[in-house]
């Protein structure tokens, strides 16, 4: 999840281990032309989800995501120069799904006094306003009353508790041609919204109560062999090792076991590409909950030992995400180095991606001053600046330094599509398989 404010900057890539990410960015740019009929091809069998947000790291040496949230907030740190490109993908987004649609119901989260975060359903709103759509907001929380919030802008954003009348669901004066959930359903699926007679997107099913990360990087890690095949390219460039682990227990200490013979297997892989591309950079992994967003249930492991030598603080902070979820299983994930940096402190900074239907539509670059190149940046005190990524991401300049904004910028679309990509194949094999 990401919100907050916004400044415009393009991070310089501090690091001298240029090498494997040059020839990745050359392979891209020379064959533009393929990639993008590659990508079109997958399109027209596997259509994207509705929207989508995706993480990712560039480590000089990699570029790989490392998160991809399918009910993406953080709508308000997009460049307002490319909001003309949102609203020509809502259009085509909703036209595919509901052809005939003209009022929309968007569902936010529940229980969030975060102000940032209603800036987010204020810039949704106000996209898809100029998309052409008549949007109201309705709240799950169906036993409240009413309730409002006002925006930076001034503007009063309603706030209702949903209604249901048989298979359809809205407000008391508001019949909706369809419901837009931005809320990730870490709790399950609401009673209100099953079965309903009216298309929800993104799908109940892809909520966090069902989805694991596990099952994206595996079909990640099927589309990374693919695209390199037909690129010439080592997949582990653009593709973080992972292993999933069974049932965990951080409070009862059970699973300990398991969890750390997968820190070790993913760590000795990782070492061991890191010795064929001559990386001197010690391998890290990522321990994190397989389920969840927030980036809670999250930390950086340098050693198998660690897990076992947790101490109280440390496994009540893993043993619960979201909602008080409890965390019952964890996937381990290569950690990815980010060796971008922004602003006079040189803050570390790594790249969020948006994405509505299969178009990149802009992005920003998440900055935290307090965290470490090795570290999760998706915590408290970290800060947004959006940068001009639709016009980047048409328009590499075709050299190859890694600091030219247009080529990394291309760079990330084709990586965040991936992600995308795999999103699109988890949403085939879940019910109703539609976006």
């Amino acid at each position: 999840m990401a919100y907050g404010p916004t400044q415009q900057a393009v991070p310089h890539l501090t690091t001298a281990l240029t090498g494997p990410l040059l020839a990745l960015e050359k392979r891209f740019l020379e064959r533009e032309t393929r990639i993008e009929q590659w990508f079109h091809e997958r399109w027209l069998s596997t259509p994207a989800p509705f929207y989508a947000s995706v993480d990712l790291r560039n480590a000089g040496f990699k570029l790989a995501p490392v998160d991809t949230n399918l009910f993406p907030a953080g709508f308000n740190n997009l460049n307002p120069a490319f909001h003309p490109l949102c609203v020509q993908a809502l259009q085509a987004a909703v036209e595919r799904l509901c052809p005939q649609a003209a009022r929309i119901l968007l569902v936010p989260e529940n229980h969030t006094r975060n102000t940032f975060y209603w800036e987010n359903i204020g810039a949704l709103v106000m996209l898809l306003e100029r998309a052409g759509y008549k949007v109201r907001v309705g709240s799950l929380l169906t036993g409240e009353a009413p309730l409002s919030w006002t925006l930076a802008n001034g503007r009063v954003i309603p706030v209702t508790p949903i209604v249901r009348n048989g298979n359809r669901v809205g407000l008391p004066d508001f019949n909706p041609c369809l419901v837009l959930l931005n809320n990730d359903l870490s709790t399950g699926p609401p009673e209100i919204l099953k079965d309903l007679g009216q298309p929800v997107m993104p799908p109940l099913s892809l909520g966090w109560w069902n989805r694991l990360k596990s099952d994206h990087f595996t079909q990640y890690r099927r589309l990374a062999v693919e695209f390199g095949e037909v690129n010439d390219i080592d997949p582990w460039l653009i593709d973080p090792v992972f292993r999933r682990c069974g049932r965990i227990d951080f409070q009862k200490r059970e699973g300990e076991d398991c969890l750390a013979h997968n820190v070790d297997e993913v760590l000795r892989l990782v070492g061991e590409k890191y010795r064929e591309y001559g990386i001197t950079e010690e391998p890290f992994v990522i321990v994190k909950a397989d389920a969840g967003t927030y980036g809670m249930g999250i930390m950086t492991v340098r050693h198998a030992d660690e897990v076992r030598q947790l101490n109280r603080r440390q496994r009540n902070k893993m043993a619960v995400i979201k909602e008080g979820q409890t965390v019952q299983e964890v996937m381990v994930q290569e950690g990815v180095y980010t060796f971008e940096t922004l602003g006079p402190g040189q803050a570390v900074a790594e790249p969020v991606v948006y994405m509505i239907d299969r178009f990149v539509v802009g992005g920003f670059y998440r900055v935290h001053g307090g965290r470490g190149r090795d570290e999760n940046l998706n915590a408290p005190g970290m800060e947004f600046q959006s940068l001009a990524f639709a016009e980047c991401c048409a328009n590499p300049d075709g050299t190859q330094s890694p600091d030219a904004g247009p080529n990394r910028f291309y760079a990330y679309g084709v990586i965040a599509r991936l992600a995308l990509l795999a999103a699109a194949r988890e949403l085939q094999g879940t019910p109703g398989g539609q976006a």
